[in-house]
């Protein structure tokens, strides 16, 4: 299999950055906080921890993900593709966990919007840097 390890990079660090604007104050954040029942103070601030995990995990799924995609695919359909994993198989998979665990659905459609949408721009990504 080829993967471009620069497009999975590139791809990672994208998905890493539109989790920080999605989970900002500016756009699902405090809807996020409030569905999460999140107590932290907005001071308390993320330790390094988190974003070095965070980061890894987000390396590891482009990785995985850059398998995933066939060699002939273009962008165009390497991001619809990217859609329907984030949309339907990571965004369901967080949907059944949430049943079990009593979350909310706004707490789903937050969560799963970004896997839906993180795993289409890494398509995007990849699909460019065939």
């Amino acid at each position: 299999m080829h993967v471009n390890y620069l497009a999975v990079l590139v791809a990672a660090v994208s998905s890493f950055l539109l989790g920080g604007l999605w989970y900002s104050p500016k756009l699902f954040g405090p809807a996020w906080r409030r569905a999460a029942g999140d107590m932290r103070k907005k001071e308390d601030g993320h330790p390094a921890k988190v974003f070095g995990v965070s980061f890894l995990f987000a390396l590891v799924a482009a990785y995985a993900y850059a398998m995933l995609i066939p060699l002939q695919a273009n962008v165009v359909a390497a991001g619809v593709q990217g859609l329907l994993v984030g949309a339907g198989v990571v965004a369901t998979s967080f949907g059944i966990n949430y049943q079990f665990a009593n979350r909310s659905g706004v707490l789903w459609l937050i969560d799963g919007g970004y896997h839906a949408l993180q795993f289409g721009i890494c398509g995007i990504v990849l699909g460019a840097w065939r």
